[in-house]
């Protein structure tokens, strides 16, 4: 039997892809899978923020509602420091500066330097709440993953960088992918939901 294929789609901003990404994480370890990294931004700046939410201050007040709901169903909830978050004074960033930094791991290392990428991009932002929407923050989690920083920040501000995520996002929109966390199994069976490590392994552990 060939191994399976995970497609994990994410945003750096969003509270349920960091309740499952340590989740893939004790999957992979059980089961023969292959889980591989791939971005989707929700709001690419502050216009679509505001068009999204009415305002940058609406947008941050009603992600840190749902950050609640994620801190509920979270594995560990001291992960998300929702009163942190909500005291600092810049506006809830977008995802799309943390998507192109993914993805400049992805391309200096492979699929899984993007995860670890990933992951550290999110504790960043949900736990120890840096401004992910500003570059040296951006930098700072590529330098805390061991990746060289003058290589990384050459490389973020490429045309490969740029493309890379944007084959993502168009890959998500010809699957049809509106939300996330989704995971895409075998480039076809799509799962949206924050599934738990039993519905993990019912689904993927033989």
């Amino acid at each position: 039997m060939s191994k399976v294929t995970i497609e994990f789609f994410h945003d750096a901003v969003c509270g349920w892809c960091y309740v499952l990404s340590p989740r893939l994480r004790k999957l992979a370890q059980r089961a023969d899978v292959e889980i591989k990294q791939r971005s989707f931004v929700l709001q690419r700046n502050d216009e679509e923020m505001i068009q999204r939410f009415g305002s940058l201050a609406g947008a941050k007040s009603e992600i840190l509602n749902h950050w609640v709901a994620c801190q509920q169903k979270a594995d560990d909830p001291t992960a998300f420091n929702i009163e942190g978050m909500r005291a600092k004074p810049f506006s809830y960033p977008s995802g799309y500066l943390a998507a192109l930094g993914a993805k400049t791991a992805e391309i200096l290392g492979n699929s899984d330097t993007h995860w670890d990428y990933f992951d550290e991009i999110q504790r960043l932002h949900l736990k120890v709440n840096d401004n992910i929407g500003e570059r040296q923050t951006i930098i700072q989690a590529a330098q805390n993953i061991g990746l060289d920083s003058q290589k990384f920040e050459e490389l973020l501000d490429s045309e490969q960088v740029r493309t890379a995520v944007e084959a993502d996002i168009s890959l998500a929109q010809q699957l049809n992918i509106r939300s996330i966390p989704t995971l895409v199994v075998n480039g076809e069976h799509v799962i949206t939901n924050a599934l738990t490590e039993e519905q993990l392994d019912n689904l993927f552990v033989k």
